[in-house]
């Protein structure tokens, strides 16, 4: 069953096997809000494998420094970003070469949510 969390920076949809994140529009993803979202990863998947999907519906930056912690975590199987805009897709091109786990770039939820599954296998 999926539960949502509203956080001060964005909107949190936690489900089996990952976690959707939908960032308010505005917002600099930096070192310590990534390490909130990775205390509430690590909270409610409790070390169980898991794939990060942002969702960017509104325009927002992110430090590329946080993808070095990201790469740490040890049950995070895969970071996808879903957008069908240009730019968001441009820019999380780049913050791909920062990641070390399997990271690709969707223009549909239902397409991540897939590719998400099929890493939990």
């Amino acid at each position: 069953m999926a539960e949502i969390l509203k956080l001060e920076f964005c909107k949190v949809h936690i489900e089996n096997g990952y976690m959707i994140v939908i960032v308010d529009e505005g917002q600099m993803i930096d070192i310590e809000k990534s390490d909130i979202l990775e205390a509430v990863a690590q909270d409610y998947f409790k070390g169980n494998p898991f794939v990060y999907i942002t969702h960017r519906i509104n325009s927002y930056g992110v430090d590329p420094n946080v993808y070095k912690s990201v790469s740490q975590i040890k049950n995070l199987l895969g970071f996808c970003v879903v957008s069908s805009n240009y730019m968001a897709k441009s820019n999380a091109m780049i913050e791909k070469l920062f990641l070390n786990k399997p990271f690709e770039v969707f223009d549909h939820l239902d397409e991540a949510k897939e590719w998400a599954d099929s890493l939990a296998v």
